[in-house]
């Protein structure tokens, strides 16, 4: 596989143009950043960067060779008049778990802590909170046992309506978060999750991230014999849930800032390896970094407004706490005494890297 590999290296013009963009009122704005900050995102065109890296394409099934969209950059960001920003009225994320996420409830309620220590970090001077989660059975969905894996498989239209009509006022989006697999529709096989941007709502499945979906030990298969009625929730009592590991920690985490990325206006991102490109395949989205890049971060920055110093020492710190006791609202009956240690090895390396850019905006 790795003789064709392809990589994608865009001229330093190219991506200079793509981050400070050719309007002189986008330049100035960038100007006034201070200089530590624009000292790190002009690593985007430094063509021997350690920091910031280009694509690279392992197959025709990857995401950029299957799905031809057209790049955004800075300036279109900035200028895309459907784009939703967050404001004083409406400025918080809400996770909603439909089903359960762990094994025990203790698990559950560390796991969606984690999360929202995560996102709080990640999308810096945003605040996340989670709603109290739901059964399968509330959200009144469609579900199936896909044909060719055998799991159940729960309706994601159905759930985007359902989050859509208890999405809080001063919510600037609602993320639903479930270990069921998802389908859009019945001709598709699966989908890993789906938003609307417009309604500021999305549901993701990590079912797929668990060690064991794709091997023949995975116990969440079903036979349609035990469907016994398109209501009959009670198959979802006790179905399989797959054990919380630091790489499933690390795969959702992506996949939530990848996705509230879109929902803030963050389209695919063609520039540089980057959070924000498109995946098909697990082993692609696994290749993907936990960062995005200058040209996403200066979108990011120019939506939500944080200091990008303050946001890596967040990460960072998160990355070092090791139980998340964050304040926020506990789900009820929260089991006071449970301690679980985060399980952050699989973020080691971007702590690493996180040290860097930090080191080079302090310069």
């Amino acid at each position: 596989m790795a003789d064709k590999m392809q990589v994608l290296r865009h001229s330093e013009h190219t991506l200079k143009t793509a981050l400070l963009s050719k309007n002189p009122v986008l330049v100035s704005q960038y100007e006034k950043l201070d200089a530590g900050e624009q000292r790190l995102m002009n690593e985007a065109f430094q063509p021997r960067s350690n920091l910031f890296e280009p694509i690279t394409v392992h197959s025709q099934s990857d995401w950029i060779s299957s799905h031809p969209e057209a790049p955004q950059d800075f300036e279109q960001f900035f200028s895309d008049r459907y784009r939703k920003a967050p404001c004083p009225k409406k400025h918080i994320i809400y996770i909603q778990s439909i089903g359960s996420l762990g094994n025990t409830r203790v698990i559950s309620e560390e796991y969606i802590k984690w999360l929202k220590g995560y996102c709080e970090a990640f999308f810096y001077g945003l605040k996340v909170k989670f709603l109290e989660p739901v059964s399968v059975s509330e959200t009144k969905c469609s579900f199936r046992v896909n044909e060719h894996t055998q799991n159940l498989q729960i309706h994601t239209g159905h759930i985007l309506a359902f989050l859509k009509k208890n999405k809080p006022e001063d919510a600037f989006c609602i993320v639903g978060i479930t270990m069921i697999d998802l389908y859009p529709r019945d001709s598709w096989n699966f989908v890993f999750g789906q938003a609307s941007l417009s309604s500021g709502v999305g549901i993701f499945s990590f079912a797929r991230y668990g060690k064991d979906f794709y091997t023949s030990k995975y116990e969440g298969n079903v036979t349609s014999l035990q469907l016994t009625s398109p209501t009959d929730y009670s198959i979802f009592d006790n179905y399989y849930i797959p054990e919380i590991t630091s790489v499933l920690l690390l795969r959702s985490c992506k996949t939530l800032t990848h996705e509230i990325g879109h929902i803030l206006g963050l389209r695919h991102c063609q520039w540089l390896a980057c959070l924000m490109q498109g995946s098909n395949h697990l082993e692609e989205s696994d290749r993907r970094p936990l960062n995005v890049c200058p040209i996403c971060l200066r979108k990011l920055q120019s939506a939500i407004g944080f200091n990008i110093v303050e946001r890596y020492r967040a990460l960072v710190k998160w990355i070092d706490d090791e139980s998340c006791n964050e304040s926020g609202a506990t789900p009820k009956s929260s089991s006071e005494h449970a301690h679980l240690p985060k399980p952050v090895e699989a973020f080691k390396d971007w702590r690493e890297w996180l040290m860097r850019c930090i080191a080079l905006l302090e310069k």
